[in-house]
């Protein structure tokens, strides 16, 4: 198919609440939304990177950047088929995943659009109805903790993970297991602990947590297998896992039982299917995680996380938990029973409302 041109749009969404982990209190969300332009199509994809590097070295200039000047002209100037072919026609850019991944979706919705189809069909996913479950950050007490994991399973969200860093951790806990001792519950440090905090993550052994998430450095294996050895928790890796190799390397070493699929962290759609069927493969189960999308990228983690090896209800909240107004209608909301309904229309299954893109752009580019 024949690239006409390409959008390039900056966003910056204000959140409802503030949402803080290890790396500190955000209030606006940063991304870069793609639209891919061919014979009267569009597709639509999200790169979800922060202003600054914190969760991941990409940033809306690295990104902006690797776009701009190599990954859109390199786009342009061919004549790509398929979605599943971004990875072999970006292979010469190195690293770079979620700048590469934002235009991959785009080119997988452009595709499924194409032949009539949803994205969940074109990735091969069956399912059409998801659990999910919700991402509670750092709150500035523990009642108000309490209170709002009370809310968010009064909505019958699935699954509650919580952020822990040192000093809000074990404690916190405790406290969330004494009150509501039944709760499907999780940990995710966001790399904040190292290996001489052991005995403080073994002590969450206590607490029927289903994982913690990436306790320690941001791109360690090695020390996770040594920690993984010591928990009878399941260590889950988030931040490690940037390739189908790292995920092969932390599954042969022991370094983790689950694995958090994030299709913008690993490279796109293409990496994250081989990393499903890499872990299903080894029987560890995964699940899809956020970077506080926007519906666009939303849409397309659920099409992903409908694979039948996502078996752990995901962080793919409700468009109201993070916004005001999201940018796609419609807006995904959680059915009575605590799942999310997988869009079925053509391509990612939700249209994108320019005059809401309009209200949170920074700046934009069309090429050529």
């Amino acid at each position: 198919m024949k690239i006409e041109r390409v959008e390039q749009v900056y966003l910056k969404m204000p959140l409802k609440h503030h949402f803080e982990t290890s790396f500190g209190r955000e209030t606006h969300i940063h991304k870069i939304v793609l639209a891919v332009h061919s014979e009267g199509l569009v597709g639509w994809g999200e790169t979800p990177v922060e202003e600054l590097p914190h969760y991941s070295y990409e940033t809306v200039e690295t990104a902006w950047h690797a776009q701009r000047d190599e990954l859109i002209p390199t786009l342009l100037a061919s004549d790509i088929e398929h979605g599943a072919d971004a990875p072999d026609l970006f292979k010469r850019t190195r690293g770079h995943n979620m700048a590469k991944a934002g235009l991959e979706a785009a080119l997988w919705d452009l595709e499924a659009k194409r032949k009539g189809i949803s994205l969940r069909e074109l990735v091969g996913a069956t399912r059409d109805q998801l659990p999910v479950g919700v991402s509670i950050g750092v709150q500035d007490t523990v009642p108000e903790l309490l209170e709002q994991i009370g809310d968010f399973i009064e909505e019958g969200y699935q699954k509650i993970k919580v952020k822990i860093k040192p000093g809000w951790d074990a404690d916190v806990i405790g406290a969330i297991r004494a009150e509501y001792p039944d709760v499907p519950l999780m940990a995710d440090a966001n790399s904040a602990y190292s290996l001489d905090d052991a005995a403080m993550l073994r002590a969450l052994d206590a607490y029927r947590l289903i994982m913690i998430e990436q306790p320690l450095a941001y791109d360690d294996i090695l020390d996770h297998a040594v920690l993984q050895a010591q928990l009878s928790t399941p260590v889950c890796l988030d931040e490690s896992i940037t390739t189908v190799r790292r995920a092969q390397e932390a599954l042969q070493l022991k370094a983790c039982r689950i694995i958090n699929i994030k299709p913008a962290r690993v490279g796109g759609i293409s990496a994250a299917k081989a990393i499903h069927d890499l872990a299903a493969a080894d029987d560890a189960p995964v699940w899809c995680g956020g970077l506080l999308e926007s519906g666009i990228g939303r849409a397309a983690n659920l099409a992903v996380a409908a694979l039948p090896n996502f078996t752990i209800p995901g962080d793919i909240s409700a468009s109201d938990r993070y916004w005001e107004q999201d940018i796609v209608e419609p807006a995904f909301v959680l059915n009575d029973d605590g799942t999310m309904t997988v869009p079925d229309g053509p391509g990612i299954g939700v249209e994108v409302l320019r005059d809401r893109l309009a209200m949170y752009t920074e700046r934009q580019a069309v090429y050529p």
